[in-house]
């Protein structure tokens, strides 16, 4: 099988085509064929060496979803059969025309769904999912504010916030990725240009004074001070990513005196019955939406594997909106 290696540290350039033995599964692992799979910024700094997969995973092989076909299962697999079309997250090695999961991290393909767009829902709307209800705890009619949503966990959830009846603010530095917003079920978008960012107060206009309930960080750095300036009494931050840095300074006392709660999560990372126990409740929770309509992926580009570099450029540049997918020929 083919896989994309890393070469070195670097960038996108660094990413090279070698042959490889196929994997063989464990008796609770499926063989999967991999028709395609989906960009994520742990990419970009994996490349770059700062980010090394987790114990398991292959070390030089990026990619952390992807969807296929089940070519052969373990002895002790039951709950997929050869052919069978599913999706899911790994902690690494999806740039590869195979790889093996255990039976119980996998996801069936919701029908309709191809498998680029398939390969665009694992790990943002798990993501989403996992950060804004399970830890989240949202609930009917609450307000929420999501930074970065243009970007493809962002999108995930703002279909999710709308599914569940709340309402939904988002923020964002580009005006025109800004202007489908509104497609994903977005009250209000708020143009973040300035450094520092400037939005608590747009957000307490327009809930009253009260601010959100909830918040989705994807940023970090320092939007974490204007974000506790926008929250509502009780109200819960999830800080899912840094791309913003992860030093700043903010004032303690707005979260002792709106008695706010902030939660750092990562999934890459998590044992492997945290990371079941997650897919099962999704496979429970979400899939019946995409079947229904209410969910779908969010795909700016797809891009034939051996152009993966350009892909990866184009990530970095923060020129797409949702997800960019890689396809194997």
């Amino acid at each position: 099988m083919q896989v994309l290696r890393i070469t070195r540290p670097g960038g996108p350039e660094v990413l090279e085509l070698e042959e490889r033995p196929a994997p063989a599964p464990g008796p609770w692992e499926l063989l999967v064929r991999v028709r395609a799979t989906a960009l994520n910024r742990a990419d970009l700094l994996q490349l770059r060496g700062g980010y090394p997969a987790p114990p398991g995973a292959p070390a030089d092989v990026p990619g952390l979803e992807y969807a296929g076909e089940v070519v052969a299962t373990g002895s002790l697999v039951r709950r997929f059969k050869v052919g069978d079309r599913v999706m899911g997250l790994v902690g690494g090695g999806a740039f590869a025309e195979q790889l093996t999961t255990h039976e119980r991290e996998a996801l069936p393909m919701p029908e309709g769904l191809d498998f680029p767009q398939a390969a665009a829902l694992p790990e943002a709307y798990l993501t989403a999912f996992d950060a804004l209800v399970l830890q989240g705890g949202l609930r009917l009619g609450e307000s929420v504010l999501i930074h970065a949503v243009a970007s493809g966990v962002g999108s995930a959830a703002a279909q999710l916030c709308r599914a569940m009846g709340a309402r939904v603010f988002g923020t964002g530095r580009n005006a025109q990725k800004l202007s489908r917003a509104s497609a994903w079920g977005v009250e209000k978008t708020l143009l973040c240009d300035a450094s520092p960012p400037r939005f608590a107060e747009a957000v307490r206009e327009a809930t009253g004074g009260r601010g959100v309930d909830l918040t989705l960080d994807l940023v970090g750095g320092d939007y974490l001070p204007e974000t506790l300036r926008a929250m509502a009494p009780q109200g819960r931050v999830l800080l899912v990513g840094l791309v913003a840095g992860s030093q700043v300074q903010a004032d303690l006392s707005v979260i002792l005196t709106r008695r706010l709660r902030i939660t750092g999560t990562v999934l890459r990372s998590r044992p492997p019955e945290e990371k079941m126990a997650l897919t099962q409740a999704a496979e429970r929770s979400l899939l019946p939406l995409f079947q229904s309509g209410a969910l779908a992926p969010v795909v700016d580009a797809v891009y034939p594997m051996r152009e993966a570099r350009e892909a990866l450029t184009r990530m970095a540049k923060n020129e797409s909106v949702g997800k960019l997918v890689l396809r194997w020929e």
